[in-house]
């Protein structure tokens, strides 16, 4: 029996993961799936030096590559709205540290209703306060 996972689940799936990439690489994770009224943020997250506000985008390996990276799924609007959470977030959490705009890209497969990460991208300072 084959599973097909909806949308959401693919998406939480890589935001799983992604949080876990980031715990790794010494990131403290402040907030997942921060809703603002501007839109959501997937991972808000701290170290020493920074506060980063990111996008996760999770594309299967082979068959969504027709669609190009996942990176390019963050378009101008997109950015718009993740700048603009991002504010209301430092509104209600007030943060002295740089603040970054990543983008993690999770490359996954399936097979067998089971779902295997293939390669994760973590893309640091993917789009500025104008990009």
């Amino acid at each position: 029996m084959t599973f097909f996972r909806s949308t959401k689940q693919t998406g939480d799936l890589g935001e799983k993961e992604a949080a876990k990439l980031l715990k790794k690489s010494g990131w403290r994770i402040c907030a997942r799936n921060y809703r603002t009224p501007h839109g959501e943020i997937d991972i808000v997250a701290q170290n020493a030096e920074y506060i980063i506000f990111v996008e996760v985008k999770t594309r299967n390996l082979r068959a969504d590559s027709r669609y190009g990276r996942p990176a390019d799924a963050v378009d101008r609007r997109k950015r718009g709205y993740l700048r603009y959470s991002a504010a209301y977030y430092l509104h209600e959490h007030p943060c002295s540290k740089k603040q970054r705009m990543d983008i993690i890209e999770v490359y996954k497969s399936e097979q067998n209703g089971k779902f295997t990460v293939e390669e994760l991208r973590h893309i640091p300072g993917a789009f500025g306060a104008s990009g």
